[in-house]
């Protein structure tokens, strides 16, 4: 049974579910999942887990993202991004670079965000890009998000609807959570003239970036998939294992706790087996560390001489 990551670079005009999709059919299963919705008009790193390696996809959620994106200013749209209609012009003829610098600054470190009104947060039970399409106002609370850097690259007048606007490329690495469109929006309500995301590509999730992604018309040649154990090193704080440690963590009973300790249940550490398998993620509790998550070893081969390749005890999570 396969289990892994696959790094997706998806495509524009598909979205994350048809993504999923595609890759059930690849790799044969319907125990596929993502880490973290991408809009259909972006494209770039989509975290995708398969069989066992859906249990790490609530880990990689919450991580840290990079984005490359052209914000267009002097314009809003309805969705605050290309795919909805323009619904405000105006020209950006008086907005000096000074002022867009000044008006990045100010969306950068910690700040209080109002996600777009199509975003897929549920209000009442339903998605709020529904309840837009029906023709309600929705209105969404603030939440908290860190930009951690805002990097402009450069900026360019154009004509469009009849009046100048500015196009401004940027780099964000942001929080879990944030929206790249909602930055576009706000930044260009701050300089007064709108605005909104007219293209976008996410560059890394965590620790996966564009250089392990791979198309789908790449992985339908070849499915390359992180291996269970590789993705969780690169993801986790890592504790390697003794032989007894790691048999008794795959029976699911504790251990003596990590010797620099501090790995919680919504942080844990990845264990090895010294033969560098996978056996748990673990929490410290006091003295003891005990078992979030066990991942049992794959069963041997049907007819297989299981004296001589079945997997021992904390074996296994490929």
């Amino acid at each position: 049974m396969l289990s892994g990551l696959v790094i997706v670079d998806k495509p524009q005009g598909w979205t994350s579910h048809d993504v999923v999709g595609r890759m059930r059919r690849l790799a044969g299963t319907r125990k596929v999942g993502h880490a973290g919705t991408l809009d259909p008009m972006a494209t770039g790193v989509l975290v995708v887990g398969v069989n066992k390696a859906t249990r790490l996809l609530t880990y990689i959620v919450g991580t840290s993202k990079s984005y490359d994106a052209t914000i267009r200013l002097g314009a809003t749209s309805i969705t605050d991004d290309a795919e909805g209609e323009i619904t405000h012009t105006a020209t950006t003829a008086a907005v000096t670079e000074e002022a867009v610098r000044a008006g990045v600054a100010l969306l950068t470190g910690p700040i209080s965000q109002v996600p777009s009104s199509v975003s897929a947060i549920k209000v009442n039970g339903e998605r709020a890009y529904a309840r837009v399409r029906a023709g309600e106002d929705v209105q969404l609370a603030a939440r908290p998000v860190t930009i951690h850097s805002f990097d402009i690259h450069g900026m360019r007048r154009i004509e469009g609807a009849g009046v100048e606007q500015l196009d401004v490329d940027v780099t964000v690495v942001c929080s879990s959570g944030t929206y790249i469109r909602a930055l576009a929006r706000d930044l260009g309500a701050g300089l007064g003239v709108g605005g909104h995301l007219t293209a976008l590509r996410r560059t890394s999730v965590g620790p996966y970036t564009l250089a392990q992604a791979r198309t789908l018309e790449a992985l339908a040649e070849n499915l390359e998939m992180l291996d269970i154990a590789e993705a969780a090193r690169a993801l986790m704080p890592v504790r390697e294992l003794t032989a007894a440690e790691a048999v008794e963590l795959s029976f699911g009973r504790r251990i003596a706790a990590s010797a620099d300790g501090g790995h919680t249940a919504d942080k844990p550490a990845a264990a090895f087996a010294p033969d560098g398998a996978l056996v748990a993620l673990l929490a410290d509790a006091g003295k003891y560390a005990k078992p979030v998550l066990v991942f049992p070893p794959d069963p041997a081969p049907k007819g297989s001489n299981p004296g001589a390749t079945a997997a021992a005890p904390g074996e296994g999570g490929r």
